[in-house]
């Protein structure tokens, strides 16, 4: 028998063997594993087989006692490296979700396992699921650990913080152990993080600096959570997939994100579908995104409420990245004639076939009507509690460094000690609006060059133009002494003279100026009244009427803004004009006075 030379082996081979995968899966057996006996199976395979290197247990549902078996026979394998346990709790107590992650944690830990990819995705986990983490999130288990998956977790703010504590304790662990820390992709969508979570994981972002993909998209994150997650973005170079899709960035939001862009040159993946960029944001973007990132391949800003001009501008943008697959913008506000001319000239740059279809494409019409003028209010449900954030989201992120968590900082709640603050910055929000204010072009030429800044009109001789089309109450003094014999009537004049969104917002301001006073005035009350109808009249008729509900909670503090700050009007008194206004028996319809009723009998004025 010949001896075999060195000659005879093939190391590449040899190696190949060694590094392939080996492992059990369980995958989508939807079985109840409630105590040793039921998983009895998967003991089983793992006591059998010497070598598992990743265990999949997706799509069961996994209880305290099985899980404390699985982890006595995980002890057994220091070669394990992928942990598959995504939709591995449903059903299962709030209670026994720590635990039994406590258990396969401690099987792991004392395996002396290194582990490179955990996934937890789809487990109702909360800051209650990650306790059960914490300990494993530090241990030399996790030194290794190189993708995370935390999709659809329900984390919340409180979870976020948690796991970002963790996972900064994890790297210094790591690094203080002489193997640190690589951590290369981080998913964690669905989660309900919000600002004070976006901000909390901000801070493990920049500690990390190896991350390759971030994929946090429906976080219900606004402008000053993604100010924070900007700023860290800029210290992970390699980041080579951002996705953020269905978060609300806004303007603000738009411009913070393209500063990262000069930052991460080697993206290949870039999704802010539906986050509100609006047109300037798609400017924002593509002026950021014109220069090189030649190796992008996917650009996805669908729903964005981006106007054609804006999407001509991205088309320029992307037309030299030839490695370009994916390049959609459907959803936005182009019109038929719009989109016919930006696959006109998508057509002449090199990667013609990465538009994607704009079937969906509104009319340029729609799209004025949503777009507003860019500006970040037409995102009400949600913002931030910290004033000093807001106020100065740019360095938002660098304030907050230093400071204590506030687990209150959540903003689900309106708070009606402040909730005058809530209103929109600026009264007439839409720019065609603030246009035709200071053009002199209607059809009266009447002097249109009301423009007092933020001063109450307290000593200015009051007409109807000037109560209309003031940013600004005017005072009791000056409605009393108004030169009209009819003041609705007369309003009405003022107002018709516009149409669309112009007509539509000095209905809504002039009812609101009444409301100001409806407290200390019977006849403005009463106007408030009607104007309060009229305006909800013109909604229906033009069936706007979810549009001008919304603003109005806006408007009246009931519904929180992406703007924050103090309005100029009495919110009392408009509120109080508007439960008279509803108690008409012809006002508006069922369904509005229910939604306006559910948010004003939460507050006590």
């Amino acid at each position: 028998m010949s001896v075999p030379t060195i000659s005879n082996f093939n190391f590449a081979n040899m190696a190949a063997q060694l590094n392939e995968e080996q492992g059990i899966s369980f995958e989508n057996k939807a079985e109840t594993w409630n105590n040793a006996e039921d998983v009895k199976a998967v003991v089983e395979a793992l006591n059998s087989q010497s070598i598992v290197h990743y265990l999949n247990l997706d799509g069961n549902t996994l209880g305290v006692e099985a899980a404390q078996a699985i982890s006595e026979a995980l002890r057994k394998h220091p070669e394990f490296r992928k942990a598959l346990w995504k939709n591995l709790f449903t059903r299962r107590l709030v209670s026994e979700i720590p635990l039994a992650l406590e258990h396969l944690g401690a099987g792991l830990i004392a395996a002396g396992a290194k582990l490179t990819v955990l996934d937890l995705s789809d487990n109702a986990l909360g800051p209650n699921g990650m306790t059960g983490l914490e300990e494993f999130l530090r241990s030399p288990v996790c030194y290794s650990l190189q993708e995370l998956y935390l999709n659809n977790c329900g984390l919340g703010p409180e979870g976020g913080r948690m796991l970002s504590v963790a996972l900064i304790d994890l790297h210094k662990n790591a690094k203080e152990a002489g193997t640190p820390l690589q951590l290369r992709t981080f998913v964690a969508g669905r989660n309900r993080l919000e600002n004070a979570g976006a901000k909390a994981l901000s801070k493990t972002f920049k500690v990390l600096q190896t991350l390759e993909e971030i994929t946090i998209p429906q976080n219900s994150i606004y402008h000053v959570g993604v100010a924070a997650l900007a700023n860290s973005f800029k210290q992970n170079p390699h980041l080579r997939v951002i996705n953020m899709n269905d978060n609300t960035l806004g303007v603000r939001g738009a411009a913070k994100i393209a500063e990262v862009f000069e930052h991460t040159p080697l993206l290949r993946e870039i999704d802010f579908g539906d986050c509100l960029l609006k047109t300037d944001g798609a400017y924002h973007f593509a002026e950021a995104l014109e220069q090189n990132h030649e190796q992008l391949e996917l650009l996805d800003l669908s729903n964005n409420d981006i106007n054609f001009d804006g999407g001509l501008v991205l088309v320029t943008a992307v037309q030299h990245k030839p490695k370009l697959r994916i390049f959609n913008l459907d959803g936005n506000c182009f019109g038929q004639s719009g989109s016919s001319q930006i696959v006109a000239e998508m057509a002449k740059c090199k990667n013609p076939a990465a538009l994607q279809s704009l079937d969906e494409v509104l009319s340029e019409e729609e799209g004025e009507e949503n777009n507003g003028d860019n500006d970040d209010n037409a995102t009400p449900d949600n913002s931030d509690d910290d004033e000093e954030s807001d106020e100065h989201a740019d360095d938002d992120d660098e304030q907050d460094d230093d400071g204590d968590y506030d687990p209150n900082d959540t903003t689900e709640e309106v708070d009606e000690d402040d909730d005058e603050a809530y209103v929109t910055s600026n009264a007439y929000t839409t720019k065609l609006f603030n246009d035709s204010m200071t053009s002199n072009k209607t059809s009266n030429n009447f002097d249109m060059t009301i423009k007092n800044g933020n001063k109450t009109l307290s000593t200015i001789a009051c007409t109807p133009e000037i109560f209309c089309l003031s940013q600004t109450p005017c005072t009791l003094q000056q409605f009393d002494s108004l030169e009209a014999n009819n003041k609705l009537d007369a309003f009405h004049n003022i107002i018709n003279l516009f149409d669309e969104d112009n007509h539509l917002l000095l209905l809504i301001f002039t009812s609101l100026k009444c409301g100001h006073l409806a407290q200390t005035s019977p006849a403005a009350l009463e106007l408030a009244i009607s104007l309060y109808q009229a305006t909800f009249d013109y909604a229906i008729r033009t069936e706007q009427e979810t549009r001008v509900l919304e603003y109005y909670l806006i408007q009246l503090g009931l519904l929180r803004s992406e703007e924050r700050f103090k309005s100029e009007y009495n919110m009392k008194g408009c509120r109080y004009a508007l439960r008279e206004a509803i108690k008409k028996k012809n006002f508006a319809n069922d369904n509005i006075k229910n939604t306006f009723n559910t948010f004003l009998d939460q507050l006590d004025d």
